[in-house]
């Protein structure tokens, strides 16, 4: 028999793990299982996946069900059930299993539902396929044939499925697995170009959060550390661009998370960046000054702080020492090698719109690579999800649930929330705007006042929605700028007041150029830029000198000048100095180009002098 296992992920970069995992686990028991894989994206055309779904004929099919693509499976699997009537249709995963009864009496076309994990009850279930279709002599599709089938589905733990009758038959839980019965899921690795490689060393989660459906499982196991490294060396040899561990909480354990790291650091390729989730504050100083110690791009970390409200904290039965947190945070921080994402969740009980500006304010104080302003997902199964009414909490009726309102946080608020996080997501997490953001900051009350204000500029100008060039981005962002500190004003002094505005926007259009240039020579320029022009002398003099005796510009051995100013910028600023921008000596963790600053001396000289610090306006 056949067995097809189809993924539809959210993006094509990502990989679904899973399907993988159920394929390698059930080959190891029974290697001549027909079993193929078929990845998706939830931006296929439908009529895609179904007809790549019809060319491989399987005789059964498993769907790997999540949030982000529950929508997408559902409506394939009732066109699947019409184009290829005799395939035997399955769900898994976590969209699945928590309504496992529910979908199957909405959905008559769906055979069965795995629930748990499925590894085990996936592998037993092909199994009983096969044994199935090699014994039973009668005709595909007689109802004696059937019965035999689903009484064998009886002695396979971890389903929901349909007997004969229309009526539900739920086998009980499967057993857990020990995590070293799972077997490496990886070989060739063509297949995974271009693409992020999940990996877990481990499963469940120490902690119980309400909003997640890690806590329903309180224990974690763990996958033998000597089977772990030497998996990793795997990755290590075939110089994969990027691991990403999807532990819940991978530090939770202090020997298993040194062994990793200590391995990583010491067999480390140059290329290979590893993704963790972890809980900050459980880190100590043995930890901290190995990962001070680490290339810079080789980890990145990825911190759950989701609220400050110790309130808050408590009735979402999470643990976390924010005081640790925050000192740690500071600490990878000051070491400058480690890219640091930390999430926020909006909808939490007792977190009004106040409060959770506050809680961004904390959060964006820490000064993260990226802060993901989330909300909150009412996940089927989970606390939250249980205690809605407790908490007038208001979702999505369909995938992802996110939250809506509850009685601390109305509908409108909410929105509110929605437009600053597109701001964070454009103006901050993209990277794009670090200098004019820091300066920013400096003139408003609080951050996140500051994008609030950003937000209530662009519905203003019903910027919303619209796509936009890069270049584009930084001509909203000065417009917002030219409204916040006019040229005319009035009240006292208003001379003294448009001094002072007409020498803030000078130097935020030195930050916005400075921004533009960093990731790249752009082509285009923005309306509010300098005019190069009169400086085009100056410039041209400076890549002839470094052409005749290279100083700045390091690893440029071999060009002329005029090849140096394609591979380099320099960028004169309107206070005077001038900035460099070298892009063939990328700074190793966001890729931005290395930025010099210099001042012209009396003599024509060049004199570099630091970039604009914090305190300069």
């Amino acid at each position: 028999m056949k067995f097809l296992l189809a993924a539809i992920n959210a993006k094509y970069i990502h990989s679904n793990l899973a399907v993988y995992s159920l394929k390698a686990f059930a080959q190891h028991r029974m290697p001549e299982l027909q079993i193929e894989i078929g990845e998706y994206t939830i931006n296929h055309q439908m009529d895609q996946i179904l007809w790549d779904i019809y060319r491989r004929k399987p005789d059964v099919i498993g769907f790997s069900c999540y949030i982000w693509n529950i929508s997408s499976v559902l409506e394939l699997v009732r066109d699947v059930a019409q184009v290829l009537p005799e395939t035997e249709i399955w769900l898994g995963g976590p969209e699945a299993f928590y309504d496992a009864e529910g979908i199957l009496l909405r959905n008559p076309e769906i055979r069965g539902i795995f629930c748990g994990e499925g590894e085990l009850t996936f592998s037993e279930t092909a199994e009983a396929y096969e044994e199935w279709n090699q014994t039973v002599s009668d005709s595909p599709g007689s109802q004696s044939k059937q019965n035999v089938l689903l009484r064998m589905f009886e002695r396979v733990k971890g389903l929901v499925f349909r007997r004969s009758d229309g009526s539900l038959c739920r086998t009980g839980a499967q057993r857990l697995l020990n995590m070293d019965e799972l077997p490496f899921v990886y070989g060739d690795m063509k297949k995974f170009e271009n693409r992020i490689v999940y990996y877990e060393s481990s499963r469940g989660c120490p902690f119980s959060c309400s909003y997640c459906l890690s806590s329903v499982e309180k224990s974690v196991r763990f996958r033998s550390l000597d089977l772990v490294l030497k998996e990793l060396d795997f990755f290590l040899e075939q110089r994969v661009p990027q691991v990403k561990f999807v532990d819940r909480t991978f530090n939770c354990k202090r020997e298993h998370t040194l062994g990793i790291w200590q391995h990583m650091m010491a067999h480390d390729n140059g290329v290979t960046n590893f993704h963790f989730e972890i809980s900050a504050d459980l880190l100590d100083e043995e930890e901290l000054e190995l990962l001070a110690r680490m290339r810079p791009g080789l980890v990145q970390l990825e911190i759950g702080v989701q609220s400050v409200n110790p309130q808050t904290i408590r009735e979402i039965r999470r643990t976390m020492d924010l005081g640790r947190l925050k000192q740690v945070v500071a600490r990878v921080h000051a070491a400058g090698n480690i890219h640091q994402h930390l999430d926020l969740i909006a909808g939490l009980p007792y977190e009004n719109f106040s409060s959770f500006l506050h809680s961004f304010d904390e959060v964006y104080r820490m000064r993260p690579d990226q802060l993901q302003l989330g909300f909150l997902k009412v996940l089927k199964g989970s606390f939250m999800w249980e205690n809605a009414a407790q908490y007038e909490l208001l979702s999505r009726k369909t995938p992802p649930y996110e939250v809506l309102s509850t009685k601390w946080l109305s509908y409108k608020d909410v929105l509110r929330l929605k437009a600053m996080e597109e701001m964070v997501e454009v103006y901050k997490n993209s990277g794009q705007f670090s200098y004019s953001l820091d300066l920013l900051e400096k003139e408003t009350d609080s951050p996140s006042g500051m994008f609030l204000e950003l937000a209530d500029f662009y519905e203003r100008q019903n910027l919303f929605g619209r796509s936009m060039a890069r270049v584009e981005r930084y001509e909203v962002f000065y417009r917002f700028l030219e409204e916040r500190f006019p040229q005319e004003t009035c009240g006292q002094n208003p001379e003294i007041k448009q001094q002072e505005n007409r020498k803030l926007l000078s130097a935020f259009r030195d930050r916005l150029m400075l921004d533009l240039y960093l990731r790249e020579n752009a082509k285009s320029r923005p309306s509010f830029a300098g005019d190069q022009t009169r400086m085009k002398m100056q410039i041209r003099e400076f890549f002839q000198m470094e052409a005749e005796q290279p100083r700045w510009l390091l690893g440029y051995e071999g060009y002329d000048s005029r090849q140096m100013a394609k591979m380099a910028h320099l960028e004169a600023m309107e206070d005077g100095s001038f900035l460099l921008f070298d892009y063939r000596n990328r700074e190793p963790l966001n890729h931005n180009g290395r930025v010099m600053r210099f001042f012209r001396d009396e003599s024509g000289g060049w004199r570099p002098v630091p970039m604009w610090d914090e305190t300069e306006g």
